[in-house]
């Protein structure tokens, strides 16, 4: 096989071009191993596999896309089990990638929400990747956008992103979800705390998980009030009102709720075309963590950048100049 000198793996050589193009295919014949093989690419920084992926991208299909987050104990996993098998029941391939704490030591996750997603394990339309955050804030792990665009290209109608147990800031998943499941449970602390943070703004759908629990009825009021504070649209932008779901994910109670309210969520964004926008957003947000992590690495790597950067960081360690006004000197010099 011949490698087109034009063609962006080229400089990665013939054999390698060849082995990923490969891959490629046999992710596009829905290959369970070349997905997983693919995954943990997307995991190491594969530049070669990267670049591969991304000559896909204008042709990539756009699954449904639905984030589950919300504090840690409040059943996410389970939660995400039932959903799964509504799901299926639609006959729909679902792609789940979940993001688990790291170990402090290995960086390794405990894939702990694979354990709870059990059931699903030898589904041959079931896919399911734990991925570990590696200390990155957020509740999403680095590679959680390439891993979806990798399940895309696999031919999974329906990707869930799990994310881990997160705070009142760490909202990045409403960046990179079509509809954001927010789950919370009675008696879980302060509720009214709960709905003041980030984490109640980029709810889609509230679900209220451990429903049989004393205080679901007191908790769905204050989540109701609590929408109140929510920022409105600018004036004629049409507004979703995020509807209240009880569950008992133990049970399967409320699942079929769940996906319907997830389901007219979609509706909505699709009949005021709002979907493509958000989409667009998506990648507009991507690019931009991208060209900053881009930028690091470059004055990391060598050359004029290189020396620049450990100048202006002698100058910051020194305490001769602010970590801002270093910044501002760096860009000059380098007429950005």
């Amino acid at each position: 096989m011949q490698v087109n000198p034009e063609c962006p793996l080229a400089r990665y050589g013939e054999a390698r071009h060849t082995v990923v193009m490969d891959l490629i295919a046999r992710i596009q014949a829905r290959e369970t191993r070349a997905i997983a093989r693919a995954l943990t690419l997307v995991e190491n920084g594969d530049a070669t596999f990267l670049t591969a992926l991304d000559a896909e991208y204008a042709s990539l299909p756009h699954p449904e896309r639905v984030g589950i987050t919300g504090p840690p104990g409040s059943g996410k996993s389970t939660l995400t089990s039932t959903l799964i098998s509504e799901l299926r029941k639609q006959q729909k391939r679902v792609g789940v990638v979940a993001v688990d704490p790291s170990s402090p030591f290995s960086g390794g996750a405990l894939l702990g929400d694979r354990l709870r997603m059990g059931e699903h394990t030898l589904d041959p339309d079931v896919f399911m990747r734990s991925m570990a955050s590696r200390g990155r804030f957020g509740g999403l792990a680095i590679g959680s956008e390439d891993a979806c665009e990798v399940l895309a290209l696999g031919g999974f109608e329906s990707i869930i992103v799990e994310t881990v147990g997160v705070g009142q800031s760490e909202v990045d998943i409403a960046r990179m979800a079509d509809t954001t499941v927010v789950v919370l449970t009675p008696s879980a602390g302060d509720s009214v705390q709960a709905l003041k943070a980030g984490i109640m703004e980029i709810a889609d759908v509230v679900v209220i998980n451990k429903a049989d629990r004393e205080g679901a009825e007191r908790l769905e009021e204050d989540i109701k009030e609590g929408m109140e504070l929510r920022p409105h649209p600018p004036a004629g932008t049409p507004m979703w009102q995020p509807p209240v779901v009880r569950t008992i994910a133990t049970e399967g109670t409320g699942a079929s709720e769940l996906l319907a309210a997830i389901t007219s969520h979609r509706a909505f964004l699709t009949s005021n075309r709002l979907l493509e926008g958000a989409r667009l957003r998506r990648a507009e947000s991507r690019l931009v963590d991208l060209a900053g992590a881009g930028m690091l690495q470059a004055l990391k790597q060598g050359g004029r950048a290189k020396a620049l950067f450990q100048a202006a960081k002698q100058d910051v360690l020194r305490g001769t100049m602010s970590p801002r006004a270093a910044v501002t000197s760096l860009l000059k010099q380098l007429d950005l």
